[in-house]
């Protein structure tokens, strides 16, 4: 019966002090850590504009007016939602996903102006994994930038120095595709307006 108790005093001391440490002292630590050292990116990477949130720069928004570029198609939700994050986890036989993307193909070649012979980028007709990524590949953006342009009552020439100016490299340089910030550039857009 003594060494019951002594085990059972044992164990209790290890939870308590585990508990403390890993749900109390260690959580501290990282929150203090995050807002000493990159408060905006430990905030979620909240985008200000007059003064109100409008975003976040690490969750994509649906931008559909001819005027803005436009993110990649989204599967969390109705589109865009951020509470129903997540793939439409079709295979890539999958009959709904084959007319979806057939669909997407269609719109965006007209809605950018482009011949039924010219390929048009995955990720304008394809979801994310999370169905709100926040980037657009750099050949997308160059798609796009003459209907924007026109849209904007803008130069082509002006819109695609733009897109170069948010264009965000390979990770390492090695990993990934060049690609842009979606809303961030959007924001921009609308400063350089006439």
């Amino acid at each position: 019966m003594k060494n019951t108790l002594k085990e059972i005093r044992i164990s209790l001391l290890a939870t308590i002090s585990l508990a403390v440490i890993l749900c109390g002292i260690y959580p501290l630590t990282v929150w203090v850590l995050a807002q000493g050292l990159f408060p905006a990116r430990a905030n979620g990477s909240l985008i200000e504009k007059t003064g109100r949130i409008i975003g976040s720069s690490l969750i994509s928004q649906g931008f559909a007016d001819a005027k803005y570029f436009h993110p990649r198609p989204s599967a969390a939700g109705n589109g865009y939602d951020a509470i129903s994050s997540g793939g439409s986890n079709l295979g890539p036989t999958a009959k709904k996903l084959l007319d979806d993307v057939g669909r997407r193909v269609s719109a965006y070649r007209a809605e950018n102006n482009l011949a039924p012979s010219e390929p048009v980028p995955a990720d304008a007709v394809t979801t994310s994994a999370s169905g709100l990524d926040p980037h657009i590949s750099l050949e997308n953006a160059l798609i796009q930038a003459p209907r924007v342009a026109r849209a904007r009552g803008l130069s082509e020439v002006e819109i695609k120095k733009l897109v170069k100016v948010h264009a965000e490299g390979r990770f390492l340089g090695l990993i990934g595709e060049p690609r842009v910030n979606v809303l961030r550039l959007n924001l921009d857009l609308d400063g350089v307006s006439r």
